[in-house]
């Protein structure tokens, strides 16, 4: 039986622009190409998630625009639950300007929004009349909405996954510490070095910056994504670096939201750790390889055919 997943996240519509390479401070370059993509990091967790088999119930805020509707059909077409979408009266829906260096495959992202910053405890407490399995959540919603989310899994006694990006300076340690029934929480590497200081560029400085989270967030796990160097895992006393699927970068957005999402997922069905982290390595590996947020995003097929392709040992 598929788990069911609420997402409570954003919703954005990505701009993405293509160029030979990252300006400089003052410099102006001509992109080679631009493109209109559905993203998000929640939307992109939704999607992923829905890919790799579950079902999927997404809790956002969108505007009363074009983009809003294209992203309701996107969304529905992914067979995903969008009753707890609301439509914002007042804001637009969420924008994101995607700078994407074409030789690296690397991205700088400017995010407006919007829409997201209005969800509210309301609307996240309709979501969980859906009765969920397990929450997933990240960081670009209202601080409100975001550990109303953890208050309300508490109550239904279910667990809590967590994308702790993008970090936020008006998040106080309060707001960490407030989060509720977390089973995972899931940094990347200059995330979890803004949150604690501690840059992890080994496997000391990755257990170093695990501890010092833990003291942070009341979480059972911890999984750092490290990009090309794959990802490291504690769960409170064993730790393990997880080496990366080397593959051609095309693009990296998104290539987190997918990691995150198959994660829960498959840590859901199957409650192995280190297995599900090696899933999920397969799932960001897949998204680097395609342009684009949603449109990269692998399913549960394409997944397993890359494991069975490279004879793989999850």
């Amino acid at each position: 039986m598929k788990p069911r997943i609420l997402v409570v996240g954003s919703a954005n519509m990505d701009m993405v622009l293509s160029m030979p390479r990252m300006p400089q401070e003052g410099e102006s370059i001509v992109s080679r190409d631009y493109a209109y993509i559905p993203g998000g990091k929640g939307a992109n967790a939704a999607v992923s998630a829905a890919r790799v088999g579950a079902d999927v119930i997404f809790c956002a805020r969108i505007g009363n625009d074009s983009n809003g509707k294209k992203l309701i059909e996107d969304y529905e077409n992914e067979g995903i639950d969008t009753r707890y979408i609301k439509t914002d009266k007042y804001a637009s829906t969420g924008l994101a300007v995607v700078l994407l260096d074409e030789r690296s495959g690397k991205n700088r992202i400017v995010v407006y929004p919007s829409a997201n910053l209005n969800l509210t405890v309301d609307d996240v407490e309709n979501a969980f009349l859906s009765y969920p399995d397990a929450v997933l959540i990240q960081f670009e919603t209202s601080a409100e909405s975001i550990i109303a989310a953890t208050e309300f899994a508490a109550q239904q006694e279910i667990p809590v996954f967590v994308d702790a990006g993008p970090v936020r300076k008006d998040f106080s340690k309060e707001v960490y510490e407030s989060l509720q029934n977390v089973e995972i929480v899931s940094p990347n590497e200059v995330e979890i070095a803004q949150i604690t200081g501690i840059t992890p560029i080994s496997p000391e400085t990755c257990l170093q910056a695990c501890i010092k989270l833990s003291g942070m967030i009341n979480t059972k796990n911890i999984v750092i994504k490290l990009s090309d160097k794959g990802c490291f895992m504690y769960d409170g006393k064993y730790h393990e670096m997880i080496a990366a699927n080397h593959v051609e970068a095309v693009d990296t957005t998104a290539a987190g939201d997918a990691f995150t999402a198959a994660l829960a997922v498959e840590y859901y069905k199957t409650k192995k750790l280190s297995h599900s982290c090696k899933y999920a390595n397969v799932a960001g590996a897949l998204t680097v390889t395609k342009f684009g947020a949603m449109s990269s995003l692998p399913t549960k097929n394409q997944i397993n055919n890359f494991i069975d392709d490279r004879n793989l040992k999850i």
